[in-house]
C-alpha cells in the first residue's frame, strides 16, 4: 500500500467541516421527560432488542450535555449532528435543544440538527404510522415548531436520517421499530417519509441550507450476467432511486413502479406530490458504512448482506429472488466488510446526477471491541476519509464529514452490544473516555491533513 493508498499526507480543502453524529434515542436518556417513541415500544417487546436493552437512560446525555459538548470542543471539531427527539418536544422539552444550540455556539461549534432520526411518537404509530399520509403533515407541524425555537440560530438542518431504515427495516422486515412485516405498508411508508421531507423543508427558514441524510447502497453484482445486473439494478431502485428520483428529479423510476406492481399499486402517490418532494436542496448527505453485492438466486432466502442482520421477512418487496453476498475481506464487529471504494462511488455518482449539489458525508464508522486502544477503527477511518480525498480529486463537491459516532450508545437492536464512539462510556459510571481513534480525529480536525 502506498502512502496515497493510506491516506498520509493528504490535506483536506481549507473550510472543509469536521464534525461528529448522534442520534436523540442512542444518547439522551430521561425517557420519563417525554413521551414514548415507537423504539420504547420495540425494546419492551420480548426478543426485539439484545439483552432487553433499552434506551431509558442511554448514555444520559439529557444530564450530562455540558460536559459532552466540552468533549467535542477539546476535540476540535466544527459541527455538530445530533437529532431532535420528537416525543420530547411534543411534551413541552424543546428547551434542552433551544440550550444545547446556545451551548455549541459559544463553543465554536456549528450546530446541525437532524429532524426524524427514526423515534416516531408512538401516539402517530397507533394511528397508523409513516404508511398514513396524516403522518408526513404532522412531521411538518413538528418541523415548524422546532424551527420556530431554534431557526434564528441554527443554520443546517436535516429532514430525515434513512429513510430507507425507518420504511423497510420498520415495516417490511420488521427488525426495526415498529417492528411490521408488510411489504406493501414498507412501499407507503417510504413515499410518506418522501412527502415528509419534502413539507418539512417548504416549513422551515428559507435562510437556511435544508438537506436530508440518505443511506444510498453502493450495489455491485456478483458477476457480469444479465441476471445478476438485473439484479443489481432493483435493488438500487428500491435502496437508493426510490429516494433520488423524487428527490433530485421530481418523479419516482419508472422501473421502481413496474418492479413493485404486484405488491402495491401506488395509489397512494397523489397528483403534486412528487413537485412537494422536489424541494430545493442546500446538500445531500450520504451515510456510507459497506457495499452490498447481489446475485439473481432461483428462490427466496440466500446470503444477506444489507447490513443489518439475518431475518425470515425480506426488508426488499418484490425482490425474493435476489440474494445478498458477504464479500471476502475484514470485516468490523457488525460484520460489515470494510470497503471505501463504495463511498468513492456513491460520491462520484451524485456529483453526476445533480452537478453543483452540496455534498456532506453525514455518517461514517465502524463498531469495534470496547479497548481503548483502537487501531482497527483509525484505519476504518482513514481509508474512507482517503477515499473521500479521492472525491475531492475527482470534482465531487464534498464539503464536510460526520464521524459516527461521537461517543458509545445505544445501538438500536443491537442495543449496547456494538459500540461505534471514538469516546467510550462506560455504561455503568457515565464517564467519557477518549479512545486513541478520538485523539487521531482531533489532529485530522485542527489540521486538516490526514
Amino acid at each position: 500500500m502506498t502512502d496515497t493508498d493510506s491516506g498520509a499526507g493528504l490535506r483536506f480543502p481549507e473550510g472543509f467541516l469536521w464534525g461528529a453524529a448522534t442520534a436523540a434515542f442512542q444518547i439522551e436518556g430521561g425517557a420519563e421527560l417525554r413521551g414514548p417513541s415507537i423504539w420504547d415500544t420495540f425494546c419492551r417487546t420480548p426478543g426485539k432488542v439484545y439483552g432487553g436493552h433499552t434506551g431509558e437512560v442511554a448514555v444520559d446525555h439529557l444530564r450530562l450535555w455540558r460536559e459532552d459538548v466540552r468533549l467535542m470542543a477539546g476535540l476540535g471539531l466544527g459541527a455538530y449532528r445530533f437529532s431532535v427527539s420528537w416525543p420530547r418536544v411534543l411534551s413541552g422539552g424543546i428547551g434542552f435543544y433551544d440550550a444545547l444550540v446556545d451551548e455549541l455556539l459559544s463553543h465554536g461549534i456549528t450546530p446541525s440538527p437532524t429532524l426524524y432520526h427514526w423515534d416516531l411518537p408512538q401516539e402517530l404509530e397507533a394511528a397508523g404510522g409513516w404508511p398514513e399520509r396524516e403522518t408526513a403533515y404532522a412531521f411538518a407541524a413538528y418541523a415548524e415548531r422546532v424551527a420556530a425555537t431554534l431557526g434564528d440560530r441554527v443554520e443546517m438542518w436535516t429532514t430525515l436520517n434513512e429513510p430507507w431504515c425507518s420504511a423497510f427495516l420498520g415495516y417490511a422486515s420488521g427488525i426495526h421499530a415498529p417492528g411490521r412485516t408488510s411489504p406493501a405498508d414498507a412501499l407507503r411508508a417510504a413515499h410518506h417519509l418522501n412527502l415528509a421531507h419534502g413539507l418539512a423543508a417548504a416549513a422551515l427558514p428559507s435562510s437556511a441550507r435544508v438537506g436530508i441524510a440518505l443511506n444510498p447502497s453502493a450495489v455491485r453484482p456478483l458477476t457480469g450476467s444479465a441476471a445478476d445486473l438485473d439484479a443489481r439494478r432493483r435493488i438500487d431502485a428500491l435502496a437508493t432511486r426510490i429516494f433520488t428520483g423524487p428527490l433530485l428529479h421530481g418523479a419516482y423510476p419508472q422501473d421502481l413502479l413496474a418492479d413493485t406492481a404486484a405488491v402495491t399499486d401506488w395509489s397512494f402517490l397523489r397528483p403534486g406530490d412528487e413537485a412537494l418532494i422536489h424541494q430545493p436542496l442546500g446538500f445531500l448527505g450520504v451515510n456510507y458504512y459497506t457495499p452490498a453485492v447481489v446475485s439473481a438466486s432461483p428462490g427466496p432466502g440466500g446470503p444477506r448482506a444489507d447490513g443489518h442482520g439475518a431475518t425470515a421477512h425480506s426488508p426488499w418487496p418484490a425482490a425474493d429472488d435476489i440474494a445478498f453476498h458477504q464479500p471476502p475481506g475484514e470485516r468490523t464487529d457488525m460484520d460489515w466488510s470494510i470497503d471505501p471504494t463504495g463511498l468513492h462511488d456513491l460520491l462520484m455518482r451524485f456529483a453526476r446526477e445533480a452537478p453543483g449539489l452540496p455534498l456532506l458525508v453525514t455518517e461514517n464508522g465502524a463498531a469495534y471491541a470496547p479497548e481503548l486502544h483502537d487501531p482497527a477503527r483509525i484505519d476504518y477511518l482513514r481509508g474512507h476519509l482517503a477515499a473521500i480525498h479521492r472525491a475531492l480529486a475527482d470534482g465531487a463537491p464534498v464539503e464536510g464529514y460526520f464521524l459516527w459516532s461521537l461517543m458509545d450508545n445505544f445501538e438500536w437492536s443491537y442495543g449496547y452490544s456494538k459500540r461505534f464512539g471514538i469516546v467510550h462510556v462506560d455504561y455503568d459510571t457515565q464517564a467519557r473516555t477518549p479512545r486513541s481513534s478520538a485523539h487521531w480525529y482531533a489532529r485530522l480536525a485542527r489540521t486538516g491533513v490526514l
